[in-house]
Protein backbone atom coordinates (compact mmCIF):
# COMPACT_ATOMS: atom_id res chain seq x y z
CA UNK A 1 0.00 0.00 0.00
CA UNK A 2 1.53 3.30 -1.09
CA UNK A 3 0.40 5.54 1.21
CA UNK A 4 2.55 8.87 0.47
CA UNK A 5 0.28 8.01 -2.78
CA UNK A 6 -3.02 7.51 -0.92
CA UNK A 7 -2.16 10.67 1.22
CA UNK A 8 -2.44 13.05 -1.85
CA UNK A 9 -6.32 12.11 -2.14
CA UNK A 10 -6.81 13.91 0.82
CA UNK A 11 -6.26 17.87 0.33
CA UNK A 12 -7.15 18.26 4.43
CA UNK A 13 -3.75 16.92 4.77
CA UNK A 14 -1.91 19.69 3.28
CA UNK A 15 -3.11 22.10 6.12
CA UNK A 16 -1.36 22.99 9.64
CA UNK A 17 -2.67 23.02 13.36
CA UNK A 18 -1.20 25.50 15.77
CA UNK A 19 1.56 26.27 12.91
CA UNK A 20 2.80 22.70 13.10
CA UNK A 21 1.94 19.81 9.73
CA UNK A 22 -1.27 18.03 10.59
CA UNK A 23 -0.84 14.48 12.60
CA UNK A 24 -4.22 13.92 12.87
CA UNK A 25 -4.79 10.21 15.19
CA UNK A 26 -9.08 10.95 15.93
CA UNK A 27 -9.76 8.53 13.01
CA UNK A 28 -12.22 6.69 15.66
CA UNK A 29 -14.52 10.04 15.76
CA UNK A 30 -14.44 10.75 12.30
CA UNK A 31 -12.26 10.27 9.35
CA UNK A 32 -11.01 13.30 6.41
CA UNK A 33 -12.38 12.84 3.41
CA UNK A 34 -10.82 12.07 -0.29
CA UNK A 35 -10.61 14.39 -3.17
CA UNK A 36 -13.29 11.79 -4.79
CA UNK A 37 -15.62 12.05 -1.85
CA UNK A 38 -15.71 15.42 -2.14
CA UNK A 39 -16.33 16.12 -6.01
CA UNK A 40 -19.13 13.74 -5.88
CA UNK A 41 -20.45 16.00 -3.69
CA UNK A 42 -19.76 19.21 -5.47
CA UNK A 43 -20.88 17.44 -9.17
CA UNK A 44 -24.28 16.72 -7.15
CA UNK A 45 -24.88 20.69 -6.35
CA UNK A 46 -23.19 21.62 -9.76
CA UNK A 47 -24.62 19.03 -12.36
CA UNK A 48 -27.76 17.17 -10.50
CA UNK A 49 -29.72 19.42 -7.96
CA UNK A 50 -32.78 17.67 -7.89
CA UNK A 51 -35.07 16.06 -5.58
CA UNK A 52 -34.84 11.90 -5.45
CA UNK A 53 -38.45 9.88 -6.58
CA UNK A 54 -40.02 13.23 -6.71
CA UNK A 55 -39.72 14.98 -10.48
CA UNK A 56 -40.93 13.15 -14.35
CA UNK A 57 -37.84 15.47 -15.78
CA UNK A 58 -34.34 14.16 -17.20
CA UNK A 59 -32.64 15.74 -14.62
CA UNK A 60 -34.78 14.35 -11.18
CA UNK A 61 -34.15 10.89 -13.53
CA UNK A 62 -30.36 10.97 -12.88
CA UNK A 63 -30.71 11.86 -9.91
CA UNK A 64 -32.91 8.84 -8.98
CA UNK A 65 -30.35 6.71 -10.51
CA UNK A 66 -27.59 7.64 -8.60
CA UNK A 67 -29.20 7.67 -5.41
CA UNK A 68 -30.67 3.73 -5.75
CA UNK A 69 -27.15 3.17 -7.53
CA UNK A 70 -25.78 4.30 -3.92
CA UNK A 71 -28.13 1.84 -2.34
CA UNK A 72 -26.69 -1.02 -4.01
CA UNK A 73 -23.26 0.14 -3.68
CA UNK A 74 -24.18 0.07 0.10
CA UNK A 75 -26.04 -3.29 -0.51
CA UNK A 76 -22.68 -4.79 -1.40
CA UNK A 77 -20.78 -3.21 0.43
CA UNK A 78 -22.45 -4.94 3.56
CA UNK A 79 -23.33 -8.16 0.95
CA UNK A 80 -26.93 -7.86 1.81
CA UNK A 81 -29.36 -10.38 0.40
CA UNK A 82 -31.64 -7.52 -0.94
CA UNK A 83 -31.29 -3.71 -1.97
CA UNK A 84 -34.61 -3.49 -0.25
CA UNK A 85 -32.59 -3.96 3.47
CA UNK A 86 -30.73 -1.14 3.14
CA UNK A 87 -32.30 2.12 4.58
CA UNK A 88 -30.80 5.51 4.82
CA UNK A 89 -30.37 7.22 7.77
CA UNK A 90 -28.51 10.24 9.45
CA UNK A 91 -25.71 7.67 10.89
CA UNK A 92 -25.72 4.98 13.46
CA UNK A 93 -27.25 6.83 16.48
CA UNK A 94 -30.72 7.66 14.15
CA UNK A 95 -30.50 3.87 13.23
CA UNK A 96 -30.33 1.90 16.72
CA UNK A 97 -32.65 4.82 18.09
CA UNK A 98 -34.83 3.83 15.38
CA UNK A 99 -34.42 0.00 16.10
CA UNK A 100 -35.35 0.61 19.21
CA UNK A 101 -38.25 2.79 18.56
CA UNK A 102 -39.88 0.36 16.77
CA UNK A 103 -39.20 -3.05 18.53
CA UNK A 104 -40.54 -1.45 22.03
CA UNK A 105 -43.50 -0.13 20.37
CA UNK A 106 -44.01 -3.36 17.89
CA UNK A 107 -42.20 -5.93 19.61
CA UNK A 108 -41.21 -6.06 23.50
CA UNK A 109 -43.60 -6.01 26.44
CA UNK A 110 -43.04 -4.52 29.63
CA UNK A 111 -40.17 -6.77 31.65
CA UNK A 112 -38.78 -7.88 28.48
CA UNK A 113 -34.90 -7.61 29.16
CA UNK A 114 -32.34 -6.63 26.52
CA UNK A 115 -28.96 -7.69 26.85
CA UNK A 116 -25.85 -5.44 26.00
CA UNK A 117 -22.60 -4.04 28.18
CA UNK A 118 -20.58 -1.71 29.74
CA UNK A 119 -18.00 -0.73 26.82
CA UNK A 120 -21.40 0.36 25.02
CA UNK A 121 -21.09 4.10 22.87
CA UNK A 122 -23.70 5.91 24.34
CA UNK A 123 -26.12 5.17 20.94
CA UNK A 124 -26.75 1.74 21.99
CA UNK A 125 -27.65 2.11 25.79
CA UNK A 126 -29.31 5.46 25.72
CA UNK A 127 -32.39 4.51 23.94
CA UNK A 128 -33.34 1.48 25.93
CA UNK A 129 -32.80 3.44 29.14
CA UNK A 130 -35.36 5.66 27.48
CA UNK A 131 -37.94 3.00 25.89
CA UNK A 132 -41.22 4.23 25.96
CA UNK A 133 -41.67 0.44 27.73
CA UNK A 134 -40.43 -1.00 31.02
CA UNK A 135 -37.41 -2.46 29.20
CA UNK A 136 -34.78 -4.28 31.56
CA UNK A 137 -31.19 -3.31 30.77
CA UNK A 138 -28.83 -6.57 31.17
CA UNK A 139 -24.92 -6.11 30.72
CA UNK A 140 -23.05 -9.08 29.87
CA UNK A 141 -19.76 -8.78 32.13
CA UNK A 142 -16.67 -7.71 30.49
CA UNK A 143 -13.10 -9.51 31.50
CA UNK A 144 -10.17 -8.49 32.83
CA UNK A 145 -9.08 -6.67 29.78
CA UNK A 146 -12.43 -5.05 28.93
CA UNK A 147 -13.80 -7.40 26.26
CA UNK A 148 -16.58 -9.36 25.78
CA UNK A 149 -16.02 -13.43 25.66
CA UNK A 150 -18.52 -15.59 24.19
CA UNK A 151 -18.46 -17.51 27.82
CA UNK A 152 -19.97 -14.55 29.27
CA UNK A 153 -22.47 -14.05 26.70
CA UNK A 154 -23.59 -18.25 27.37
CA UNK A 155 -23.83 -16.97 30.99
CA UNK A 156 -26.00 -13.89 30.43
CA UNK A 157 -28.37 -15.07 27.89
CA UNK A 158 -31.50 -15.69 29.85
CA UNK A 159 -35.57 -16.20 28.57
CA UNK A 160 -36.36 -12.24 30.05
CA UNK A 161 -33.75 -11.54 27.45
CA UNK A 162 -35.15 -10.67 23.69
CA UNK A 163 -32.80 -8.16 22.07
CA UNK A 164 -29.31 -8.44 22.00
CA UNK A 165 -27.66 -4.77 21.34
CA UNK A 166 -23.72 -4.82 20.58
CA UNK A 167 -20.83 -2.98 19.09
CA UNK A 168 -18.93 -5.18 16.55
CA UNK A 169 -15.94 -3.48 17.69
CA UNK A 170 -15.35 -1.22 21.03
CA UNK A 171 -14.69 2.36 19.83
CA UNK A 172 -12.63 3.09 23.24
CA UNK A 173 -10.42 -0.41 23.36
CA UNK A 174 -11.08 -1.55 19.80
CA UNK A 175 -11.87 -5.03 20.68
CA UNK A 176 -13.44 -7.48 18.04
CA UNK A 177 -17.11 -8.84 19.47
CA UNK A 178 -17.45 -12.48 18.50
CA UNK A 179 -20.49 -11.79 16.73
CA UNK A 180 -21.06 -15.16 14.67
CA UNK A 181 -21.00 -17.20 17.40
CA UNK A 182 -23.26 -14.73 19.43
CA UNK A 183 -25.96 -14.63 16.71
CA UNK A 184 -25.85 -18.40 16.58
CA UNK A 185 -26.48 -18.49 20.54
CA UNK A 186 -29.25 -15.93 19.99
CA UNK A 187 -31.26 -17.31 17.46
CA UNK A 188 -31.27 -20.54 18.93
CA UNK A 189 -33.02 -19.01 21.53
CA UNK A 190 -35.59 -16.82 19.58
CA UNK A 191 -33.44 -13.64 20.52
CA UNK A 192 -32.95 -10.25 17.86
CA UNK A 193 -29.77 -9.37 17.19
CA UNK A 194 -28.48 -5.39 16.46
CA UNK A 195 -25.26 -4.55 15.73
CA UNK A 196 -23.49 -1.23 15.97
CA UNK A 197 -21.21 -1.44 12.90
CA UNK A 198 -19.73 2.60 13.18
CA UNK A 199 -16.39 1.16 14.15
CA UNK A 200 -16.09 -2.17 12.03
CA UNK A 201 -17.57 -1.02 8.89
CA UNK A 202 -14.07 1.43 7.90
CA UNK A 203 -11.65 -1.18 9.02
CA UNK A 204 -12.89 -4.72 8.18
CA UNK A 205 -15.06 -6.71 5.40
CA UNK A 206 -18.44 -6.81 6.50
CA UNK A 207 -21.12 -9.64 5.73
CA UNK A 208 -24.16 -9.55 7.14
CA UNK A 209 -25.45 -12.75 5.69
CA UNK A 210 -21.90 -14.49 7.12
CA UNK A 211 -22.90 -12.97 10.21
CA UNK A 212 -26.62 -13.73 10.15
CA UNK A 213 -27.17 -10.16 12.19
CA UNK A 214 -30.73 -8.88 12.50
CA UNK A 215 -30.00 -5.37 12.63
CA UNK A 216 -26.69 -3.43 11.67
CA UNK A 217 -25.79 -0.22 11.61
CA UNK A 218 -23.16 2.23 10.04
CA UNK A 219 -22.35 5.94 9.88
CA UNK A 220 -19.92 7.27 6.28
CA UNK A 221 -18.29 9.68 8.31
CA UNK A 222 -16.16 7.13 9.81
CA UNK A 223 -14.93 5.76 6.16
CA UNK A 224 -14.19 8.70 4.79
CA UNK A 225 -17.78 9.59 3.79
CA UNK A 226 -19.75 12.64 4.27
CA UNK A 227 -21.05 13.61 7.96
CA UNK A 228 -25.03 12.98 8.56
CA UNK A 229 -25.70 10.36 6.57
CA UNK A 230 -25.72 6.33 6.92
CA UNK A 231 -27.45 2.80 6.95
CA UNK A 232 -29.51 0.79 8.85
CA UNK A 233 -29.58 -2.83 7.72
CA UNK A 234 -32.14 -4.67 8.57
CA UNK A 235 -33.42 -8.36 7.42
CA UNK A 236 -36.65 -7.72 5.32
CA UNK A 237 -38.50 -10.58 6.83
CA UNK A 238 -38.69 -7.78 9.74
CA UNK A 239 -38.18 -4.68 8.08
CA UNK A 240 -41.53 -5.91 6.02
CA UNK A 241 -43.73 -5.79 9.17
CA UNK A 242 -42.15 -2.68 10.80
CA UNK A 243 -43.87 0.10 10.81
CA UNK A 244 -41.74 3.48 10.57
CA UNK A 245 -40.67 5.92 13.17
CA UNK A 246 -41.42 8.81 10.56
CA UNK A 247 -43.92 10.12 8.67
CA UNK A 248 -44.61 11.75 5.65
CA UNK A 249 -43.23 12.90 1.78
CA UNK A 250 -42.21 9.61 0.52
CA UNK A 251 -42.86 6.94 2.83
CA UNK A 252 -46.50 6.37 1.69
CA UNK A 253 -48.68 5.42 -1.16
CA UNK A 254 -51.27 7.45 -0.27
CA UNK A 255 -53.91 8.37 2.49
CA UNK A 256 -56.82 9.89 3.49
CA UNK A 257 -59.25 11.93 5.65
CA UNK A 258 -59.84 9.28 7.85
CA UNK A 259 -55.95 8.39 8.34
CA UNK A 260 -55.72 5.48 6.39
CA UNK A 261 -52.52 5.23 5.29
CA UNK A 262 -51.12 3.09 2.61
CA UNK A 263 -47.08 2.90 3.33
CA UNK A 264 -44.78 1.95 0.11
CA UNK A 265 -42.60 -1.19 0.06
CA UNK A 266 -39.40 -1.27 2.52
CA UNK A 267 -37.12 0.16 2.37
CA UNK A 268 -38.84 3.77 1.21
CA UNK A 269 -41.78 3.69 4.17
CA UNK A 270 -38.62 4.06 6.26
CA UNK A 271 -36.70 7.39 4.18
CA UNK A 272 -39.79 9.59 4.87
CA UNK A 273 -38.95 13.02 3.41
CA UNK A 274 -36.22 14.35 1.53
CA UNK A 275 -32.68 12.53 2.32
CA UNK A 276 -29.12 13.89 2.01
CA UNK A 277 -28.76 12.64 -1.45
CA UNK A 278 -25.40 14.53 -1.64
CA UNK A 279 -24.49 12.46 1.20
CA UNK A 280 -25.82 9.21 -0.01
CA UNK A 281 -24.03 9.99 -3.31
CA UNK A 282 -20.68 10.68 -1.26
CA UNK A 283 -20.82 7.73 0.97
CA UNK A 284 -21.45 5.52 -2.16
CA UNK A 285 -18.27 7.07 -3.53
CA UNK A 286 -16.41 6.23 -0.14
CA UNK A 287 -17.40 2.78 -0.19
CA UNK A 288 -16.47 2.35 -3.57
CA UNK A 289 -13.10 3.48 -2.50
CA UNK A 290 -12.18 2.04 0.64
CA UNK A 291 -13.27 -1.44 -1.31
CA UNK A 292 -10.21 -0.18 -4.09
CA UNK A 293 -7.73 -0.12 -1.30
CA UNK A 294 -9.26 -2.81 0.27
CA UNK A 295 -10.06 -3.67 3.79
CA UNK A 296 -8.33 -6.69 4.84
CA UNK A 297 -5.01 -3.99 3.73
CA UNK A 298 -6.70 -1.32 6.08
CA UNK A 299 -7.23 -3.67 9.16
CA UNK A 300 -3.57 -5.27 8.27
CA UNK A 301 -1.91 -1.34 8.16
CA UNK A 302 -3.39 -0.27 11.46
CA UNK A 303 -2.19 -3.36 13.13
CA UNK A 304 1.25 -2.81 11.91
CA UNK A 305 1.21 1.25 13.31
CA UNK A 306 0.14 -0.12 16.70
CA UNK A 307 2.60 -2.12 17.36
CA UNK A 308 5.13 0.15 15.59
CA UNK A 309 3.61 3.01 18.51
CA UNK A 310 3.81 0.37 21.33
CA UNK A 311 7.28 -0.67 20.47
CA UNK A 312 8.58 3.03 20.36
CA UNK A 313 7.03 3.69 23.44
CA UNK A 314 7.91 0.19 25.58
CA UNK A 315 10.30 1.50 27.43
CA UNK A 316 8.33 5.04 28.48
CA UNK A 317 7.06 4.34 31.86
CA UNK A 318 4.83 7.37 31.90
CA UNK A 319 2.63 5.88 29.11
CA UNK A 320 -0.41 3.66 30.04
CA UNK A 321 -1.98 1.95 27.98
CA UNK A 322 -5.44 0.10 28.53
CA UNK A 323 -5.91 -2.45 25.27
CA UNK A 324 -2.41 -3.02 24.22
CA UNK A 325 -3.69 -6.58 22.83
CA UNK A 326 -7.04 -5.42 20.83
CA UNK A 327 -5.81 -5.97 17.06
CA UNK A 328 -6.96 -2.50 15.70
CA UNK A 329 -5.81 1.11 14.95
CA UNK A 330 -6.83 2.47 18.59
CA UNK A 331 -4.52 3.04 21.55
CA UNK A 332 -5.99 4.08 24.75
CA UNK A 333 -4.04 5.73 27.19
CA UNK A 334 -2.94 8.02 29.94
CA UNK A 335 -0.05 9.75 31.00
CA UNK A 336 1.23 9.66 34.29
CA UNK A 337 3.52 12.14 36.08
CA UNK A 338 5.13 11.23 39.31
CA UNK A 339 2.79 8.74 40.00
CA UNK A 340 -0.23 10.76 39.62
CA UNK A 341 -2.62 10.82 36.46
CA UNK A 342 -2.51 13.47 34.23
CA UNK A 343 -5.99 15.37 33.05
CA UNK A 344 -6.54 13.46 30.00
CA UNK A 345 -8.21 16.58 28.24
CA UNK A 346 -4.71 18.58 29.42
CA UNK A 347 -2.68 15.83 27.46
CA UNK A 348 -4.61 16.37 24.41
CA UNK A 349 -4.16 19.84 24.60
CA UNK A 350 -0.77 19.62 24.76
CA UNK A 351 -0.62 17.55 22.23
CA UNK A 352 -2.41 20.23 19.95
CA UNK A 353 0.61 22.44 20.37
CA UNK A 354 2.55 19.80 17.93
CA UNK A 355 -0.40 19.98 15.59
CA UNK A 356 -1.46 16.18 16.97
CA UNK A 357 -5.55 15.97 16.98
CA UNK A 358 -6.23 13.02 19.66
CA UNK A 359 -9.85 12.83 20.94
CA UNK A 360 -9.59 12.24 25.12
CA UNK A 361 -12.86 12.36 27.46
CA UNK A 362 -15.23 8.63 27.71
CA UNK A 363 -15.26 8.65 24.57
CA UNK A 364 -19.37 8.26 24.82
CA UNK A 365 -18.78 4.82 26.77
CA UNK A 366 -19.67 6.30 30.06
CA UNK A 367 -20.08 3.18 31.71
CA UNK A 368 -16.62 2.17 30.94
CA UNK A 369 -14.86 3.99 33.45
CA UNK A 370 -16.25 1.54 36.29
CA UNK A 371 -14.51 -1.31 34.53
CA UNK A 372 -11.25 0.70 33.66
CA UNK A 373 -10.92 2.49 37.29
CA UNK A 374 -9.80 5.90 35.33
CA UNK A 375 -11.94 8.90 34.61
CA UNK A 376 -11.07 9.37 31.26
CA UNK A 377 -8.63 8.70 28.98
CA UNK A 378 -6.65 9.57 25.44
CA UNK A 379 -7.45 7.99 22.43
CA UNK A 380 -5.32 7.84 19.36
CA UNK A 381 -6.64 6.09 16.58
CA UNK A 382 -4.65 5.56 13.00
CA UNK A 383 -6.02 5.21 10.05
CA UNK A 384 -4.70 3.85 6.38
CA UNK A 385 -3.32 7.65 5.73
CA UNK A 386 -1.37 8.23 8.72
CA UNK A 387 2.31 6.79 8.45
CA UNK A 388 5.28 5.74 10.87
CA UNK A 389 7.10 9.14 10.63
CA UNK A 390 3.92 11.01 11.88
CA UNK A 391 3.96 8.37 15.04
CA UNK A 392 7.55 9.07 15.53
CA UNK A 393 6.61 12.86 16.09
CA UNK A 394 4.09 11.59 18.48
CA UNK A 395 6.25 9.63 20.27
CA UNK A 396 8.33 12.39 20.27
CA UNK A 397 5.60 14.75 21.68
CA UNK A 398 4.74 12.74 24.56
CA UNK A 399 8.52 12.71 26.11
CA UNK A 400 7.76 16.12 26.53
CA UNK A 401 4.29 15.45 28.17
CA UNK A 402 4.77 16.17 31.86
CA UNK A 403 1.98 18.50 34.49
CA UNK A 404 3.60 21.49 34.17
CA UNK A 405 4.05 21.20 30.60
CA UNK A 406 0.71 20.49 29.90
CA UNK A 407 -0.09 23.73 32.35
CA UNK A 408 2.25 26.10 30.58
CA UNK A 409 0.36 26.34 27.44
CA UNK A 410 -2.24 27.90 28.65
CA UNK A 411 -0.29 30.99 29.40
Amino acid sequence: MDVNKIREDFPILNRTMCQKPLIYFDNSATTLKPDCVIQTITNYYTYLGANAHRGDYEMSGQVDAQFEGARKIAQKFINARYPEEIVFTSGSTMGLNEICIMLTSQYLKDGDAVLTCQSEHASSILPWMKASKKIELQYIPLDSHGKITLENVKKALNDKVKVVCLAQVSNVLGYQTPIKEISELCHARNIILIVDGAQSTPHIKIDVQDLDVDFFVMSAHKMCGPTGVGILYGKKKYLDVLEPVFYGGESNARFDQCGHVLLKESPLKFESGTQPIEAVLGMGQAMKYIEEIGQDRIHAYEVELKRYFLDKIKDMNHIVVYNKDSECGIVTFNVMDHGKMIFAQDVASFLNTKGIAVRSGQHCAKLLPEVLNVNSTVRASFYFYNTKEEIDTFVEALKEVTLENCVNIFF
